[in-house]
């Protein structure tokens, strides 16, 4: 007769079997991912195409371009490095926009992405045939655009910026007297007119990881880590804006991430910025700032799902194919009318740099 104790020595050894083929099935994953890392990677430096990767897209990614002479970092710098490396062909892992950008600033080189189905909130939140109408509504304007934008929309703009420089642009052309449209980022926008007192005609578009992110949860997240601070990209919400320790770019929370003196931090931004993040301060520990409450759902999850389109088999498909499917091509009139904003931007931070 079988016992209670017999029947739950049973289902203690079939758990157990089951967690053995699940251990071994992970790491038989991980030595696969492991190999076509390596396989990339010499793909990669063989055909002498230079990838230029964002802080957002997966951990794999970024380290592939840092161990084969790319770069990692914000969408700026992503464009300048490709301007100025001298590989005749790019791989941009971010999202359509940045391709776009890459080509614009090195029309002579090659630019291709793993995937042209990787476009961002903010673009398709701010369709070129309306801004332009907007635009032509308000022509006493100067028309400020952020880079998460179309080229067709950065061709109606009179300037381009990252979030970077956005407030030290807009400062000098308020100080100039000029009435601004700013697009496309609503929360950008409030937090820019805040910074700066300019009188700005906002469009209406969000990001759909910063807009995620709330309050709800964070009152208890920072019980759980008094000594934690919080930093915040200006993409996200008002409040959490209000609360943080720091708010900046990708770039600059990280160097506040190293600045500031917390041996921890509440980040609210894209969790792929961790991995770079996490180079610079080995010590700290990084927690994910909470996202519509514990009992909401969300879109994103601190993760844009166009970010996470990004990833080696595509590379390692691209780098055997090379498609025209995969190829950024631009209109060349197109690209000339983006080039005088972007070119504006350029010039405006290398004054600065001076």
């Amino acid at each position: 007769m079988t016992t209670e104790l017999d029947d739950y020595i049973a289902t203690r050894a079939d758990v157990r079997a089951y967690l053995d083929r699940a251990l071994s099935d992970a790491e038989s994953h991980s030595q696969q991912e492991a190999a076509l890392f390596e396989t990339v990677k010499d793909k990669l430096i063989q055909s002498g195409a230079r990838l230029v990767a964002h802080y957002y897209v997966d951990s794999e990614i970024q380290r592939l371009a840092e161990e084969t002479g790319g770069l990692v970092s914000d969408s700026l710098e992503m464009a300048r490095f490709g301007a100025s490396d001298p590989a005749e062909t790019l791989i941009v892992a971010g999202v359509s926009f940045m391709g776009e950008t890459a080509k614009i600033l090195s029309p002579e080189k090659r630019v291709y992405m793993p995937t042209l189905e990787a476009t961002c909130s903010l673009d398709l939140g701010c369709p070129a045939d309306k801004f332009h109408e907007f635009c032509d509504a308000h022509p006493d304007h100067t028309v400020v655009v952020y880079a998460n934008t179309s080229a067709a929309v950065k061709a109606r703009a009179d300037w381009v910026v990252t979030s970077s420089i956005a407030v030290d642009v807009v400062e000098s052309l308020t100080a100039q007297g000029q009435s601004l449209i700013w697009a496309p980022d609503r929360y950008l926008g409030r937090y820019i007119q805040k910074r700066t007192g300019a009188e700005m005609l906002l469009w209406d578009s969000a990001c759909v990881v910063h807009e995620e992110f709330r309050l709800n949860d964070l009152d208890a997240l920072q019980s759980m880590y008094p000594d934690a601070g919080l930093l915040v990209h200006p993409e996200s919400p008002e409040e959490m804006i209000d609360r943080a320790d720091a708010v900046g770019s990708t770039s600059q929370l990280i160097d506040a991430a190293e600045r500031l003196p917390n041996p921890s931090f509440i980040v609210a931004t894209d969790r792929g910025i961790f991995y770079k993040m996490q180079q610079r301060v080995p010590s700290k520990r990084l927690i994910e700032a909470p996202t519509r409450g514990a009992g909401g759902t969300c879109q994103s999850c601190a993760h844009c799902p166009w970010m996470a389109m990004n990833r080696l088999s595509g590379i390692n498909h691209l780098l055997d194919h090379w498609s025209q499917k995969s190829e950024i091509v631009i209109d060349p009139a197109l690209a000339e009318a983006a080039m005088k904003p972007l070119t504006r931007m350029l010039e405006f931070k290398a004054s600065q740099s001076a």
